[in-house]
């Protein structure tokens, strides 16, 4: 997930409001899945990558195997026009072999030649950077995706989620002028923007009337998830990059304040607390 990038000026500058077609496609977006645990959603960052290599079909399989409700994906254009989802700009820190390259200026069989699993572990050596269509495919009907828009055209990604009729399943991050796209392109897609500092959100609620808000763990307030829920709208916060034990209570922290959802890279751990907790209630 990009940190924030909805930028205040970006929200307080972008003139007049969505036409009322547009602003009002909240009604065909409430259609999100119950939590399987719970009630606050698990979106496994880059997948279940915990010993397993991030972005990859095999980390994105464990994910489901853990029972998540959504799984994180960082989409990005090939120079050929292919989608995948690669976090890094670059293949730089993927590679053991000194292999270098921006994923842009790389085709999709240059890509798919890498190795980007031995870093991790050997036995994964043969694991492939995905292509959405893969991606799509693996994940259709059996858990939603979390959409991080890093580099890629809008009208691309949403021909392709249209084609799997994932409309519903798949939650967009984006900035605020992506997001605009995708509404104009798809108005039964869930766009989920992120105003950063609290004091954004009002404005961009009346932009964008979403069901589902992005936040990150440093501008994660109560005030935001109680203003989130008096719009109707599930606030999925991003916890960072903290580590057991830190998380736990952090995690108790964002349940306890309204939070919606949790964006992590401890999937398994975090349902194990939520299944806890509600046990213990």
């Amino acid at each position: 997930m990009t940190r924030t990038k909805c930028k205040a000026s970006e929200l307080f500058f972008m003139g007049v409001v969505l036409s009322a077609g547009i602003c009002f496609a909240s009604e065909l977006q409430n259609t999100l899945r119950p939590p399987r645990n719970g009630s606050v959603y698990v979106v496994a960052h880059r997948g279940a990558h915990q010993g397993i290599p991030e972005n990859t079909l095999a980390a994105y399989k464990r994910a489901i195997e853990l029972g998540v409700d959504f799984v994180e994906i960082d989409v990005r254009q090939t120079k050929d026009g292919h989608l995948v989802s690669v976090h890094n700009a670059s293949v730089d820190a993927y590679v053991l072999d000194g292999k270098k390259g921006k994923v842009n200026e790389l085709t999709l069989e240059e890509l798919k030649a890498l190795d980007i699993g031995s870093r991790i572990d050997p036995k994964w050596k043969d694991e492939k950077i995905p292509t959405l269509d893969e991606i799509f495919s693996l994940c259709k009907g059996k858990v939603g995706i979390y959409l991080d828009l890093k580099e890629a055209p809008v009208d691309r990604v949403v021909q392709l989620v249209k084609k799997y009729g994932m409309e519903h399943d798949v939650l967009w991050y984006a900035d605020v002028n992506e997001l605009k796209e995708v509404q104009a392109a798809c108005a039964s897609c869930i766009v989920m923007p992120d105003p950063g500092p609290v004091e954004n959100l009002s404005k961009l609620i009346e932009l964008f009337h979403p069901t589902v808000v992005a936040a990150v763990w440093e501008y994660f307030t109560p005030e935001m998830a109680m203003e989130c829920q008096k719009q109707g709208a599930v606030l999925i916060v991003d916890e960072g990059h903290v580590s057991p034990p830190q998380d736990v209570e952090c995690w108790e922290k964002l349940v306890e304040g309204g939070a919606g959802g949790i964006q992590t890279n401890y999937p398994e751990e975090l349902i194990r607390f939520l299944r806890t907790r509600n046990q213990q209630r």
